[in-house]
């Protein structure tokens, strides 16, 4: 145990780096906690994380940007490897498995019994700890009395990072090779005397997680497991959720004020995949005091206004030019006590000569895109920060059905939802559609605002597919994401439709033609007047200083367009150096980067491929681990095609080589 002092801190804590919880089945859950040194004299409420990302070395600098803040204001903070993660027993076999939120479960009870523990336990998380405090949440431990949820979703299938709208996305693939790569990892054998048979053990065992996901491409019990908006009620802690508009989950936001029953609150700020104190774009804001004033009044019983102020926090985001990164973004901070924050809307119809007008139309369009739409996409969950976000969207509009209004004569501010409805016909049994809202400025520039998505054979909802008849009318409604951005006068709004949208989403397997009607096709935006100024001051981003850290290898993340002259094929190149760093307290080197290729030739649906390869290495004198990820996906009109490869060498020989070639049915995409 090693005792420090945080900066800012009221009372002086001890960390300690390495612990064991044993579960009631004999597996050891592996944990680091910081915590008042006076705990065990004065009990002290609890805040846990609890997720797969190895504390010793993928989220250890992290963790000390957080937790030891909290535990300086009177929390034991806890930080759990899932089973199957870092020093912890067992294996990880998926994503949120009912043993996982067992497992949580005892870890929570264990906790709340602790000699230092006042009986009372939060739980908090980004991303898959997001996910996994609400799934929890719904089993209702009786010492769990708050989460705060952090770029999450409340629905698994609807937009987590394997499908969207029905649709499959690219992300699908990489996800799975980026935890295969985690998976990978050895244990420290300064923790484990027998690292090498758990490595081992776990090497032979890992799944092929794309398959799983693969083999489940509608809402069915295997994605409503885990998805708390089948009942919300389940949740009867209190539920905070943050996020930002920035991110692939901001849509989970609204619709978590809208359906959880019991205490809530949320905040929604510019921000990608990333905590808001050191979150891009900025303003960032005080997050960690924030988070400390839910837990003061939820776990400590402190009368402090958290719960007298407005239910939700949103940012409204004034324009900015498109580029693929963003520092700030500026705007102003809303509030209101519901979600959406005002009842305005505003329609729009659609017309056969490219308009939104107010006044409805006749005739039909042709929504017929070359496969290559989407080159401007972006990232579709922004997470390294890199030049990841929508370019100049001009090139993805000039392939898509666009419709656009005069130049605006006042300001309009989107805050909630834009909603589509149109009849649309499939010339094939299958088909997407893909609607953007952009903002279009005077010199012709094309900013995404937001974006939707629907595979139309799970047009009557996404646990529901029905078959696509060729040359039948289908009426539909599209719900674009909730955002918050202004467009300013003497600009265009322009809603640009298209039935690709690769890299982003994996194609269709036919070539399909769209035709729209315009009889009452209608675009519906919620609106808001900018009058309900939030009150409070959201301060100045803290971040707590960390354990030195030695920089061997730089970072770098670079995206590239390619396009082959001969064969009009189109590459995106991904290419996420994470750099090589040495943690000095405990002299472990790790190092980790990735390279990934999505390409389609634009005629050609079934063209389609994504290869993803990851290398990570680990370090101490001797000990010297080398692995290796790659996985490549291809198809046809029937099937899918994966190509796995993981192999190991250590102290530079080869000690683990392992393939898969598998094809997985398409099923509804």
């Amino acid at each position: 145990m090693t005792t420090t002092s945080a900066q800012t801190s009221q009372v002086a804590i001890t960390e300690w780096p390495h612990f064991f919880i044993t579960l009631a089945d004999g597996t050891r859950l592996a944990a680091r906690a910081w915590l008042p040194k006076n705990a065990q004299a004065e009990p002290v409420p609890v805040v846990l994380e609890y997720i797969p990302y190895r504390k010793r070395d993928g989220t250890k600098t992290r963790d000390e940007q957080m937790h030891p803040y909290w535990a300086s204001h009177g929390y034991a903070c806890v930080r759990v490897d899932m089973r199957g993660c870092g020093e912890s027993d067992g294996l990880l076999m998926d994503e949120y498995l009912q043993q996982e939120l067992d497992d949580g479960v005892e870890v929570i009870n264990w906790l709340a019994a602790q000699d230092w523990c006042t009986g009372k336990v939060g739980m908090m998380g980004k991303s898959w700890g997001g996910f996994n405090c609400l799934q929890v949440a719904a089993l209702q431990p009786e010492p769990l009395k708050a989460v705060l949820t952090v770029c999450s979703t409340d629905d698994r299938y609807a937009d987590d990072i394997h499908y969207r709208g029905g649709s499959l996305l690219t992300e699908n693939f990489s996800w799975a090779a980026t935890m295969t790569s985690i998976m990978t990892k050895a244990p420290d054998p300064q923790l484990l005397d027998n690292w090498r048979e758990v490595w081992m053990q776990r090497l032979e065992a890992m799944p092929l997680l794309a398959k799983n996901w693969l083999e489940h491409t509608y809402k069915d019990d295997y994605w409503k497991h885990g998805s708390i908006n089948e009942d919300y009620s389940k949740v009867q802690a209190a539920v905070y959720c943050v996020g930002g508009w920035g991110d692939a989950y901001s849509e989970a936001i609204p619709r978590m004020m809208q359906g959880l029953p019991g205490p809530k609150k949320a905040i929604i700020g510019p921000w990608a995949h990333k905590y808001p104190h050191f979150a891009s774009p900025g303003p960032e804001m005080d997050f960690l005091t924030d988070a400390r004033r839910w837990w003061d009044y939820w776990l400590k019983g402190m009368d402090n206004g958290v719960m007298d102020e407005p239910t939700v926090a949103a940012y409204l985001q004034d324009p900015v030019p498109p580029q693929a990164h963003y520092d700030q973004r500026p705007g102003q901070w809303l509030a209101a006590q519901q979600w959406p924050m005002q009842p305005a809307t505003q329609g729009f119809c659609l017309t056969a000569n490219g308009e939104l007008a107010e006044q409805a139309a006749s005739g039909q369009v042709t929504v017929a895109s070359q496969q290559t739409v989407g080159a401007a996409s972006g990232e579709y969950c922004v997470i390294w920060c890199g030049a990841d976000f929508p370019t100049d969207q001009r090139v993805d509009d000039s392939y898509s059905q666009c419709f656009d209004t005069q130049p605006l004569t006042a300001d309009i501010n989107l805050l909630g939802a834009a909603q589509l409805q149109v009849r649309v016909t499939s010339d094939t049994d299958c088909g997407q559609l893909i609607a953007r809202l952009c903002d279009v400025a005077p010199d012709g520039s094309s900013t995404r605002i937001t974006y939707g998505v629907l595979n139309l054979a799970l047009r009557d909802g996404l646990d529901n597919p029905q078959a696509i008849k060729p040359g039948e009318a289908m009426d539909i409604t599209l719900k674009l994401d909730d955002v918050g951005y202004r467009i300013p006068a003497g600009h265009r709004l322009r809603l640009a439709l298209s039935n690709a949208y690769f890299p982003l989403l994996w194609p269709s397997p036919k070539t399909t033609c769209l035709q729209l009607d315009m009889n009452n096709a209608q675009l519906t935006l919620n609106l808001n007047d900018a009058s309900q100024v939030l009150e409070r001051e959201l301060g100045t981003a803290y971040v707590p200083p960390v354990q030195e850290v030695v920089e061997l290898r730089q970072g770098s993340s670079v995206r590239t367009t390619q396009t082959d002259a001969q064969t009009g094929r189109m590459t995106t190149l991904i290419e996420d150096d994470f750099g090589e760093q040495r943690f000095v307290d405990y002299d472990l080197t790790m190092g980790q980067k990735c390279v990934e290729h999505h390409s389609v030739l634009p005629q050609d649906p079934c063209s389609a491929k994504t290869q993803c390869e990851w290398w990570v290495h680990q370090q101490r004198g001797d000990w010297d681990l080398h692995t290796y990820v790659n996985l490549t996906v291809t198809c046809d009109g029937q099937h899918f095609y994966l190509h796995a490869q993981v192999t190991a060498d250590e102290g530079g020989e080869p000690v683990f080589n392992r393939q898969w070639q598998e094809s997985v049915p398409r099923g509804v995409v």
